[in-house]
């Protein structure tokens, strides 16, 4: 098992995710061979919090061109985490929910 800190690489802020944090959604960037057993504990354990439910997406590297040459964007894994009613909001995102 790896450590909590490198299962979770970065959160994702963007006009989307900043919408559903009222409602105890959040969305992490996340380690690809993790699975959600492995988020849900990371999560409980870096922030403090209690996870209901952990919902993943993997997005598969698009190409990309810059004149002639080509490149691809790296695949990311993401994942969705609400959590519990009960539960206090994650510290990070208090400020941005709207």
């Amino acid at each position: 098992m790896k450590a909590f800190e490198d299962v979770i690489i970065k959160p994702v802020l963007t006009e989307k995710t900043y919408q559903t944090i009222s409602e105890k959604r959040y969305c992490f960037v996340v380690d690809r061979k993790a699975n959600k057993t492995e988020i849900k504990q990371a999560v409980e354990a870096l922030f403090d919090v209690e996870v209901e439910k952990v919902n993943t997406v993997t997005t598969i590297g698009k190409v990309k061109r810059m004149g002639r040459s080509e490149g691809l964007t790296s695949t990311v894994k993401k994942a969705y985490v609400i959590l519990k009613k009960k539960s206090k909001p994650i510290a990070f995102f208090e400020g941005m929910a709207q």
